[in-house]
């Protein structure tokens, strides 16, 4: 018969397992004069350590978080019944060149080639290319653009329509297409959060700098809409914005070209691609990169900026990974942050 022991009147007892969090079991004892003798209730409390070992040296399905034994996730036919979270333990990662990175999509890049304002095997491409280089241990921010739907900066003045009021409708625009990504992402089994620069509490959370940083750190994937939640600025000064705010530590810019030119390739077919550019140089050569509060911001902050084309397949997990491709602003490549154990 199971006797549970009171945690006030018996001392811990220590078994060969220990468990991850304290919790009541019950014991059956094999010499009931133990109890009587002792003089106590029939509960006690154990008091644990952070792991436990069963008879086969795993954790008890109660304790590994699947209810299944084995501990890693999976179902016991071998499916997993939900994502396998990143692992931070050092061993077996290459050496990676970011460890936090914000990705700009542009609203147009979200359109593709059709003729609806989302493409889904857009959206469903970046979501794997994403899922993919998470499971390394890199954290992902998202600032999404709205030019597929709405762009202020085009329908400012139109039927008495002001620049403010247009920028705002495009904000909401860049919601639109955040919600989308992230159904998307979920739809795959990757934790996603939305958040937003002004309140839409019914469908994402307010943007709040430490609890973004906790999603991230927990192994989340955070998009940020409605871009500055001020008129007269760009999503991709958001973008510049957001990265400074979070400690990211590269915009990469995703885009339809494969990169910066030296000229503008639907003119001048023998336009070079650039390799790396510096900030004075974008500034000095009035590429259109990104805006000049973008770039600005990005250089007191000594943030690089990678622009790739987005319809490549691949390039957004080599850019998060920081392997070459496109053209890199205020770095070098060469620089690469070791593993750390």
């Amino acid at each position: 018969m199971a006797i549970p022991l009171p945690l006030t009147s018996c001392s811990p007892i220590s078994t060969s397992s220990s468990i991850s969090r304290t919790s009541f079991v019950s014991l059956t004892p094999r010499n009931r004069t133990f109890f009587s003798n002792q003089n106590c209730s029939r509960r006690v409390l154990i008091s644990c350590s952070s792991s436990l070992s069963s008879d086969n040296g795993s954790a008890p399905d109660s304790m590994n978080g699947n209810g299944n034994g084995n501990g890693n996730g999976s179902s016991l036919n071998g499916q997993s019944s939900f994502p396998r979270m990143p692992s931070f333990d050092g061993t077996s990662k290459p050496p990676l060149k970011w460890r936090r990175v914000l990705l700009k999509v542009s609203g147009e890049a979200l359109a593709g080639d059709e003729e609806q304002n989302i493409d889904p095997k857009v959206t469903m491409a970046i979501a794997r290319e994403v899922a993919a280089v998470t499971r390394l241990g890199i954290e992902v921010a998202i600032v999404v653009g709205g030019g597929n739907i709405f762009r202020g900066s085009t329908w400012a003045g139109c039927s008495g329509l002001d620049r403010s009021s247009a920028d705002y409708i495009g904000m909401l625009a860049t919601v639109m297409n955040a919600i989308f990504l992230q159904a998307t992402m979920e739809s795959i089994g990757i934790p996603t959060r939305v958040q937003t620069a002004f309140r839409m509490s019914e469908v994402a959370e307010p943007y709040i700098r430490r609890r973004a940083i906790r999603h991230l750190e927990k192994g989340r994937v955070v998009i940020f809409a409605a871009g500055t939640g001020n008129p007269f600025f760009t999503t991709d000064t958001a973008a510049a914005l957001r990265c400074a705010e979070i400690n990211a530590e590269v915009v990469l810019k995703a885009t339809n070209v494969d990169g910066v030119f030296d000229d503008d390739p639907k003119r001048n077919p023998n336009a070079r691609l650039l390799d790396s550019l510096t900030y004075q140089e974008v500034t000095s050569k009035d590429l259109s990169v990104m805006d000049m509060t973008a770039i600005t911001l990005c250089q007191e902050n000594n943030i690089p900026v990678v622009v790739f084309n987005l319809s490549e397949p691949g390039n957004i997990a080599k850019a998060i990974k920081g392997e070459r491709v496109g053209t890199l602003i205020g770095g070098t490549w060469n620089s690469v942050v070791t593993t750390t154990t």
